[in-house]
């Protein structure tokens, strides 16, 4: 059974091309594939799947549970259908639980997505470090809790899993925490972010976290509009929120590609 091994901004998945639909993806398959001693290692699963004459993005986070969207993911997975001759370079459409996403791929190897609207709900606190810690709730198809904090982000520990109100967030959440570098730079600002995930830990990227951190900041200011370049623990990517989407633009990389063993994925049914 065939896999590729790719990342955006570090945020590294494997692929799992299903052209048929046939794959059992368990969550016991999903958490193998994931581990970086007994699997190949990766932040999360992408199946490549055909849905109503659409190519779907089926994500898997890390820990085996479904996730709506994941933007780095979306890149990773555009570019390895241009690579393997499924699309043409350009712009195509992608299914994913989160709605349908158009995605922009360039000859550099970076990618544009749509990531759809970035919802601004509300307020809540994240725990952090013993401390409580204010930011927006922003919803891009998946939750995030996005706090803007003076404090270098660097000097947090994210090993332990913030705390938040489960009645906000009842499926859990993102929790992003954010330093400003620049309020006014040539590109509209400029942010660096650190994040943990649901169901992973701390990643070195999340593409939907960026744009989330976005929102957060603009909203911070009372903006609906904006932009930002975003420095992650991976890399920079370029997020722009407008009125009705937003959208997120970065590198995406693959990285190799091989087969998985027989015997050893039919042992973790």
């Amino acid at each position: 059974m065939e896999f590729v091994k790719g990342h955006g901004t570090e945020n590294d998945f494997v692929i799992l091309p299903d052209l048929d639909d046939q794959l059992d993806l368990t969550p016991a398959r999903v958490q193998a594939l994931c581990d970086r001693q007994r699997g190949l290692g990766a932040d999360g699963v992408l199946r490549v799947v055909r849905v109503e004459g659409k190519w779907f993005m089926d994500y898997r986070n890390a820990d085996g549970s479904i996730a709506e969207m994941c933007g780095n993911g979306l890149r990773v997975f555009a570019r390895y259908l241009v690579d393997a001759g499924h699309q043409p370079q350009g712009s195509f459409v992608v299914g994913t639980r989160a709605g349908d996403r158009t995605v922009i791929t360039h000859p550099d190897g970076s990618v544009t997505n749509d990531m759809g609207p970035a919802r601004v709900t509300g307020t809540s606190i994240a725990a952090v470090d013993g401390q409580g810690i204010g930011g927006f709730a922003v919803d891009v198809g998946n939750p995030h809790l996005a706090c803007v904090v003076d404090t270098p982000v660097d000097g947090f520990d994210l090993t332990v899993p913030p705390g938040f109100d489960p009645v906000i967030f009842p499926h859990g959440v993102n929790v992003e925490l954010i330093n400003v570098l620049d309020a006014d730079s040539p590109r509209g600002g400029a942010l660096k972010m650190r994040v943990y995930e649901r169901g992973v830990g701390e990643t070195r990227s999340c593409g939907t976290g960026t744009v989330a951190s976005v929102a957060s900041w603009l909203a911070g200011q009372g903006r609906t509009t904006g932009s930002a370049t975003v420095d992650v623990l991976g890399g920079q990517v370029f997020v722009t929120i407008e009125l009705t989407t937003s959208t997120l633009t970065g590198p995406a990389v693959l990285v190799a590609r091989g087969e998985l063993d027989k015997s050893w994925w039919d042992a973790l049914a």
